[in-house]
C-alpha cells in the first residue's frame, strides 16, 4: 500500500471524525398548542422572526393584510370611498415620507427583525393563498415599509395623538391595569407582576400571544397584531407591563390665516404645501382620482381647516425609529440593570412601564417622551393651544433621568390603573412638586383607588389572591357612595326609591353575571354621572387620594335619579333585581355569553366596557384583552388569558375560544416548559427552505 493511498484513507477518516463531531444545526420549529399559541424554538434571530411572521399570518392573515393595506394610505383604492378619511390622515401626517426616512436610519438589527418578520408574512400568504380573501390579495406582497407605516398609524394616531385627533373619544376606558408585588408584600417571598392592557376588541388593537425559545431562553407575552416581537412580556428572569399614561406629548395649535399664510409672532409665514393624488375604487371597480393638498406649519401638519383658522398638530416620536428594537432588548434582559439600559434607549414614546424580577426588584417608570415646555402649567397645555407664539413650539424632550420613577418602595407594591405617577404608591412617595407641573396632572379616579385598596387591605398576597384581585368586579364607587345614597333615601318620601334601596342593600356590590342589583345601580350611576366633580360633597384631594371624592352634594337629586332608574329597570326587565349577565352580554364571532365587569369609571378592576347595544341587551366592546399574572419563582408560574382568543381568521377554532373563560372569570395556564407544551401540542411545523412543513398534525 503506497503512501498516497494511506494519506487518502487518513484524510477521509479525519473528514468523517470532523463531520461527526460538528454540532448539527437545530431546525426552527413552531409547536402549536390547543389554544392556538405558537411556541417558536430557534437558535437564529432571523428564523425566529420569520416564524413569528408565519404564525401571525396563520392566525390573522386577513386582518394583517387589511391593516397593512390601510397603513399604505391606499385603503380607498383597494376597498372604496368609505376608507378615504384614513388615507387622507396618513398622507397629511407624512407617514410615507417618514417610513422612507426610518428605513434609512433604523439600526441594522431593527432592519433584520423587520425583514425576517415580513418575509414570514409573505411566505405564509404565498403558500396558503386560500387563507386570503380575494378582495385583500391586491395588497400582497407586504413590505417592511408597510410595517413601518402600520406601526406609525397605531402609535401616532391611536395613542400619542389619539386625544388630539379625536380618535379615542368613543372608547370610554381605553387604558390598562398593572401591579408589581415585591417580596415584602408577597406571601411566598417571590416578586409578582400583573399585565392587563384594556383595548377595543377589534382591528389594530387585537393582541397576538407568542412564546419564543431562542437558544434555550424563554420569552413569553403579547404584541399587537401585525407587529414583531413581544411588547408586554416576561422571561425566566423578569417581566414588564405597559399602561396608557397621563402624558401630554401631542399638542394641537390654532393658527390664524392671513394673506395665504398663517400668523406667527405677528408675522405671516408661508405654508409648506404639497399635493397628493389618491385613487378611489368605485362600485363598478373603476378608479377615480382624488387630489388633496397637504399643508405644513412649523408646528406640524394641518389636520383641520376653517375659513379663517387652521389646526396643526405636533407629536413626539417622529425621530425614534427603533421602538421594536428596544422591546427586543427588554425581553432579552436578565436583570434590572440590563432592562434599565434598554429603557434608556428612549425609543418608546408612550406608556408607563411596570417591572418585577426574580431577584425581588420591582420598579415603575412614567415612561415616554415629555416635551420641555416654557409654560409650566398643566391646564395651559391640556387644551387647543394658541399657535401665534413661537415660544409655545417645543423642540426638546426630557431625558430618562427627568422622568418620575419608583424602585422597591417601602410599602412593597406598585400599581397603575392609568392614574398619574404620583399614586403608584399609597402613601404617596413621588412628590408632584419635584417635577414640572406639565409632567402629569393630579387625580386618582375610582379604578386606581380600587386597585390600591385591595393591596392596602392585604398584608401577605398569594399568587391566587393576586389573580382574584385582577378579576375583581367590585365597584369602588358603590362602596364610596351607597351609604350616602341610603341615608338620602331614608330621608325622602319616595316609595320606589325605598324599594330600590332594599335591592341595593342585598346586592354584592359586584358586576358579576349573577349580581342582582348591578343593573339598577348602573342605571342610576349613568344618570348621576360619576365624572362630574360637582356631584360630590367632598371633592377629590391629593391629601386623601384614595378616599375622596365622597358624599352627595345634592341628596334629593340623587334620590330622584334612583327613582327614575328603578322605574326604567322595572318597566323594561320586569324586576329590579334582574341579574347583570341577563342584560350585559358577550356577542363575538357567533358566541353569546353572560358578561361580567363594566367600564372602569365606577372603580371596577375587571374592565369590560360596552361597545354596542340593542333593544334588550348591551354588549362588551373592549377592555380586558391580554391578561397575565406571573410569579417569579424558581420556575415561572403564569396564568394568562387573551379574552377573544389568539386568532381572527373566520374559520379558526381559536377565534373567540377563550371567551367562555372570560365569562366565567377564569384564567388558563401559560405553557412555558417543555413537558407542558408537549402535553398540549396539536401541531408541529418545521422550517425548510423558507417555508414551514407540518411534521405532526
Amino acid at each position: 500500500m503506497n503512501n498516497r493511498y494511506l494519506f487518502t484513507l487518513l484524510f477521509i477518516a479525519l473528514l468523517c471524525v470532523s463531520s461527526c463531531s460538528m454540532p448539527k444545526k437545530e431546525t426552527t420549529q413552531i409547536v402549536w398548542d390547543s389554544w392556538g399559541v405558537p411556541h417558536i424554538t430557534s437558535n437564529n434571530v432571523e428564523e425566529l422572526f420569520f416564524a413569528q411572521g408565519w404564525a401571525q399570518m396563520h392566525n390573522h392573515a386577513n386582518l394583517i393584510v387589511e391593516l397593512y393595506g390601510r397603513a399604505r394610505g391606499k385603503a380607498a383604492e383597494y376597498w372604496g370611498e368609505s376608507k378615504l378619511q384614513d388615507d387622507i390622515l396618513i398622507h397629511t401626517l407624512g407617514f410615507e415620507e417618514l417610513a422612507i426616512e426610518w428605513e434609512t436610519n433604523q439600526d441594522p438589527e431593527t432592519k433584520r427583525i423587520y425583514k425576517s418578520f415580513v418575509n414570514g408574512l409573505n411566505a405564509y400568504a404565498e403558500k396558503h393563498p386560500e387563507a386570503i380573501e380575494e378582495s385583500n390579495k391586491i395588497v400582497l406582497p407586504l413590505t417592511t415599509k408597510d410595517l413601518n407605516m402600520h406601526s406609525m398609524y397605531v402609535i401616532f394616531t391611536r395613542f400619542i395623538g389619539g386625544n388630539d385627533l379625536g380618535r379615542v373619544k368613543r372608547w370610554p376606558d381605553m387604558g390598562s391595569n398593572t401591579y408589581a408585588i415585591g417580596p415584602k408584600k408577597s406571601a411566598s417571598g417571590n416578586a409578582m407582576l400583573v399585565q392587563n392592557p384594556h383595548l377595543p376588541w377589534w382591528k389594530e388593537f387585537i393582541f397576538f400571544e407568542s412564546h419564543f425559545k431562542l437558544n434555550g431562553k424563554n420569552m413569553y407575552g403579547s404584541n399587537l397584531v401585525g407587529m414583531p416581537g413581544i411588547s408586554i412580556g416576561f422571561n425566566d428572569h423578569l417581566g414588564w407591563s405597559h399602561t396608557d399614561n397621563t402624558i401630554d406629548n401631542a399638542d394641537t395649535y390654532e393658527l390664524d390665516l392671513k394673506e395665504g399664510g398663517y400668523v406667527l409672532d405677528n408675522k405671516v409665514e408661508k405654508f409648506k404645501t404639497s399635493k397628493k393624488k389618491l385613487q378611489i375604487r368605485k362600485a363598478d371597480g373603476n378608479l377615480k382620482e382624488h387630489e388633496i393638498t397637504v399643508l405644513k406649519t412649523v408646528h406640524g401638519p394641518v389636520v383641520n381647516q376653517k375659513e379663517k383658522k387652521v389646526l396643526a398638530i405636533r407629536m413626539v416620536g417622529y425621530d425614534r425609529p427603533n421602538m421594536f428594537l428596544q422591546w427586543w432588548k427588554m425581553i432579552n434582559s436578565t436583570n434590572f440593570d440590563e432592562f434599565e439600559s434598554a429603557l434608556k434607549m428612549a425609543q418608546i414614546p408612550f406608556w408607563n412601564v411596570m417591572y418585577a424580577d426574580k431577584a425581588g426588584e420591582i420598579f415603575y417608570l412614567f415612561n415616554g417622551l415629555v416635551p420641555k415646555r416654557d409654560e409650566k402649567n398643566w391646564s395651559y397645555w391640556d387644551r387647543i393651544i394658541p399657535g401665534g407664539k413661537s415660544s409655545n413650539i417645543w423642540t426638546e424632550v426630557h431625558a430618562y433621568e427627568d422622568l418620575p420613577r419608583v424602585k422597591n418602595p417601602m410599602n412593597g407594591w406598585l400599581q397603575n390603573a392609568n392614574d398619574p405617577p404620583w399614586t403608584s404608591t399609597i402613601p404617596i412617595t413621588l412628590d408632584p412638586n419635584a417635577y414640572p407641573d406639565y409632567m402629569a396632572p393630579k387625580h386618582m379616579y375610582f379604578r386606581p383607588q380600587r386597585s390600591a385598596r385591595m393591596l392596602l387591605e392585604d398584608e401577605s398576597i398569594t399568587f391566587e389572591e393576586l389573580q382574584n384581585y385582577k378579576l375583581s368586579t367590585r365597584l369602588e364607587f358603590a362602596d364610596r357612595i351607597l351609604d350616602d345614597l341610603f341615608e338620602a333615601v331614608d330621608n325622602s318620601n319616595s316609595d320606589k326609591a325605598k324599594e330600590a334601596k332594599i335591592v341595593l342593600e342585598n346586592w354584592d356590590r359586584e358586576a358579576n353575571a349573577n349580581s342582582k342589583g348591578m343593573l339598577l345601580f348602573y342605571n342610576w350611576a349613568k344618570k348621576f354621572n360619576v365624572w362630574n366633580v360637582t356631584n360630590y360633597a367632598t371633592r377629590w384631594s391629593i391629601k386623601k387620594p384614595n378616599t375622596t371624592p365622597d358624599g352627595l352634594a345634592n341628596p334629593m337629586l340623587a334620590v330622584q335619579l334612583l327613582e327614575e332608574a328603578a322605574f326604567e329597570v322595572e318597566s323594561k326587565f320586569g324586576s329590579l333585581d334582574t341579574s347583570w349577565g341577563d342584560y350585559y352580554r358577550i356577542n363575538y364571532n357567533g358566541k353569546n355569553l353572560p358578561a361580567n365587569g363594566i367600564d372602569g369609571s365606577m372603580g371596577v378592576l375587571r374592565v369590560a366596557w360596552p361597545g354596542s347595544a340593542d333593544e334588550n341587551n348591551m354588549y362588551v366592546g373592549g377592555g380586558d384583552s391580554w391578561v397575565a399574572v406571573i410569579e417569579f419563582d424558581k420556575k415561572i408560574k403564569a396564568k394568562v388569558l387573551l379574552s377573544y382568543g389568539n386568532a381572527s381568521q373566520k374559520e379558526s377554532i381559536h377565534n373567540g375560544d377563550q371567551l367562555e373563560l372570560f365569562s366565567k372569570k377564569k384564567l388558563r395556564n401559560a405553557w412555558i416548559y417543555n413537558e407542558d407544551i408537549k402535553a398540549n401540542t396539536v401541531k408541529v411545523e418545521s422550517l425548510s427552505e423558507n417555508t414551514f412543513i407540518t411534521i405532526k398534525d
